[in-house]
């Protein structure tokens, strides 16, 4: 898993040292600069009509070069790593850089910082974040690993016609700048993420996890062909205000749009967000933390550092309902006159730097479905027995915001929508379209119950994890079906 071959230039962190070498060497010692190398190996195993159609693997290694010189700042990349492409690669910066206008916001460079180390995650040494949240078995996964979960999620839905996928991603990074500051780490994740179909209905499980030894296929296929099955026939609602469980998969879409538009420091500094830190903007029984590391001592998909090679470390968003952080690179907290809280990205000088790995802690211990493993335990159902008249919420999807500053959001049900009435599911329901503020559906009151288990699902934009439990909500606006 080297960084290069046939170049004496072998991992990543030795990538990241040579450019920084080069940079003084063809730009002297005033240019500030800062180097990115990203070895990304993903494997895909993906399935329709019930069998495997796709199998593939790709490897890249990419090296991103950012540079301040004279007071302006330029950037390039590259996925040649012998010498000669990076003195490339340097070479073509520079030129940017001399023709670029200045640049008045560069916060500079991130100062030498050792790496934090979260409970259960030991270290190697000062610099070294190879022992974060990472499973070798899950980095060198084979095909037929992930042919084993399909197989069993096939057979699992019992003869429904299934689609969907299993994948593993291994990812090796380095960091070095000319200030000094040199970090590497590498993560693994696995996730997958399945339907089942009977009659036109679908039924959906999805699950991620840093090992793959943690999906099982046959309890995520006989979660989402038993939901299949239960979504059979459904009528249609009138629009309205409805009492909800949202199960974690739906919330998940909550926790995104949360992390893009909420607590993303870009946004806060522009007034952009409906975040107002120390106010009480949420039910006191929400808490949520933006964890990389795993601070619970739990294996998580997340890198050490962020791309300036700000030290990442768990941070508390929200507790108890009130607004405490929302996220920064050097520049956004620059101009907050805050702190980096270690979530730079390749474009967040542009689009803000966000949370990508949001928990929604879970609520109290309830009782689950028995006989299903914790991974994929229901754990909305509780809820269901103190609905008088509400309904049931698989997933939510095409969602688009409406209006960033109140995060009022619309978008579409999905594989299956249940009627709850006095304790009990008595029909499947139609899709919905629904308006709705995100934050107001989780404000002081509104919140009646929260799942005993946080599930970690993928993201469809990549990148990004959101460990959700389900949400009892006293309420949420269904503007009418799908089709209108």
């Amino acid at each position: 898993m080297s960084a290069s071959s046939g170049s004496g230039v072998s991992t990543e962190l030795q990538v990241a040292a040579k450019v920084v070498e080069l940079v003084r060497e063809l730009a002297g010692r005033a240019a500030e600069a800062e180097v990115n190398v990203r070895h990304r190996a993903l494997a895909l195993t993906r399935f329709a009509n019930s069998a495997i159609h796709q199998n593939v693997a790709e490897a890249t290694t990419g090296v991103r070069l950012r540079l301040h010189l004279d007071g302006r700042t330029a950037a390039g990349s590259t996925t040649v790593t012998s010498v000669d492409g990076l003195r490339s690669l340097v070479e073509r910066t520079l030129a940017a850089a001399r023709v670029t206008p200045p640049d008045p916001g560069w916060a500079g460079l991130t100062l030498p910082a050792a790496l934090h180390i979260s409970a259960g995650h030991p270290g190697s040494g000062e610099h070294s974040g190879l022992a974060f949240g990472f499973d070798e078995a899950t980095a060198r996964a084979t095909p037929a690993e992930r042919a084993e979960r399909v197989r069993a999620f096939v057979d699992a839905a019992g003869g429904l016609e299934t689609a969907g996928y299993c994948r593993t991603e291994y990812v090796s990074a380095a960091f070095a700048n000319t200030a000094g500051q040199a970090v590497e780490g590498r993560t693994a994740e696995a996730a997958m993420d399945g339907i089942a179909r009977n009659n036109g209905a679908d039924g959906v499980a999805r699950l991620a996890a840093a090992r793959l030894a943690d999906l099982d296929g046959a309890a995520l296929g006989a979660r989402a062909a038993a939901k299949a099955r239960a979504a059979a026939a459904p009528i249609e609602l009138p629009p309205g205000e409805y009492e909800v469980v949202l199960e974690p998969t739906a919330v998940a879409d909550l926790l995104q749009n949360f992390s893009v538009f909420g607590f993303n420091g870009k946004s806060y500094t522009e007034k952009q967000s409906f975040a107002e830190l120390g106010k009480e903007q949420f039910d006191p029984s929400v808490t949520i933390v933006d964890d990389p590391l795993g601070s619970r001592g739990e294996p998580a998909p997340g890198l050490p550092f962020d791309d300036e090679g700000t030290p990442a470390r768990s941070l508390v968003l929200v507790r108890e309902g009130v607004t405490k952080a929302v996220t920064h690179d050097r520049t956004s907290a620059a101009e907050a006159g805050a702190e980096s809280t270690g979530h730079a990205a390749a474009t967040s000088r542009s689009w803000g730097a966000f949370p990508a790995h949001l928990r929604m802690e879970a609520g109290p211990p309830v009782t689950g479905t028995p006989g299903e493993p914790a991974a994929v335990v229901e754990s909305a159902r509780p809820f269901l027995a103190h609905m008088r008249r509400g309904l049931l919420v698989t997933d939510l999807w095409y969602t688009r915001v409406l209006d960033p500053k109140t995060l009022v959001v619309t978008g579409l049900t999905r594989n299956g929508v249940w009627l709850v009435e006095d304790g009990e599911i008595t029909r499947p329901v139609g899709n919905l379209r629904f308006t709705q503020s995100y934050p107001q559906a989780l404000g002081p009151g509104r919140v009646l119950g929260i799942g005993a288990e946080s599930v970690l699902l993928p993201d469809s934009w990549g990148g990004a994890h959101y460990a959700s439990p389900a949400l009892h909500l006293a309420s949420w606006n269904f503007t009418g079906n799908a089709s209108g």
